[in-house]
């Protein structure tokens, strides 16, 4: 029995077919490994640049976290390619792959019924990340809430309120987003004339008084752009003036205080 057993080995170890067949699996599967490889080293590339090489028209991402996301993506991607190299490779051995399969999706599917919520505030969390619709710092109205960016995160983004209040929103609910640092802002200030008062002389003091402001936030002087409204005994005259963005607050309070001042000399003045 042992001498047949022999004899038998000794026969497939000379079978040409079955050494054939073995270099070829051999090869598909550094074919495989090589692909994936490739594939990888795609990838990662492009995620670098578009992470890193990026257009710094708008570039405010923290340079830590863009290095974490971009860690994370390539992490990601290669856990796929290999994972599906791996299933590749166990077909080379004529591992039957219905069986993993369904188990994966089952397991996949139990998982994504379980964190819906948890999965789509990350998946919201990396979009905001790679678009960067705002940035730490930014002030921006998130639907009701409005404040300063402190944090943004995979799960959620943390707003902080000029009055102090903390507003924690999961990502997954960030729809409609307002961003007021993007651009330059425009103070308005709206300043009623008695009719009792000259409009053409009024108009002229605050102007006047308007292109004496000093602030390092404006970056046009302030013009008047004449009467909005007007009734028998008043007018309404509207002086603006553009400013660095988010700023307009602190511009309209210094407006207001300097044309309030030129109004009041103005109706005490004779004539």
């Amino acid at each position: 029995m042992t001498a047949t057993g022999l004899h038998v080995l000794a026969v497939d170890l000379k079978d040409e077919r079955m050494w054939i067949d073995l270099g070829m699996s051999a090869l598909r599967i550094a074919l495989i490994l090589l692909a994936a490889w490739i594939a990888a080293k795609v990838l990662h590339k492009a995620i670098q640049r578009l992470l890193i090489d990026r257009s710094p028209e708008r570039v405010r991402i923290q340079p830590r976290r863009v290095q974490t996301v971009g860690k994370l993506l390539n992490n990601t991607v290669s856990y796929c390619i290999y994972f599906v190299a791996f299933l590749l490779i166990l077909g080379e051995f004529n591992i039957s792959l219905a069986p993993l399969l369904a188990g994966a999706g089952i397991v996949g599917l139990a998982i994504g019924f379980g964190a819906q919520s948890l999965v789509r505030d990350v998946i919201s969390g990396l979009f905001i990340i790679l678009e960067d619709p705002f940035g730490v710092g930014d002030e921006v109205k998130i639907g009701s809430y409005k404040g300063k960016v402190e944090m943004i995160g995979l799960r959620t983004t943390r707003l902080r309120s000029w009055t102090g209040e903390v507003f924690i929103i999961p990502n997954g609910q960030i729809n409609d987003v307002t961003n007021y640092s993007l651009h330059n802002a425009l103070a308005v200030v709206d300043v009623t004339v008695d009719g009792g008062v000259s409009l053409e002389r009024a108009m002229a003091v605050i102007g006047e008084a308007a292109r004496q402001l000093k602030d390092d936030n404006v970056v046009r002087e302030p013009e008047v752009l004449g009467v909005v409204t007007a009734s028998a005994d008043s007018a309404t005259v509207r002086v603006v003036a553009e400013c660095k963005p988010n700023t307009h607050e602190e511009v309209t309070r210094a407006l207001n205080v300097l044309l309030r001042r030129a109004l009041n000399e103005l109706r005490t003045s004779p004539g």
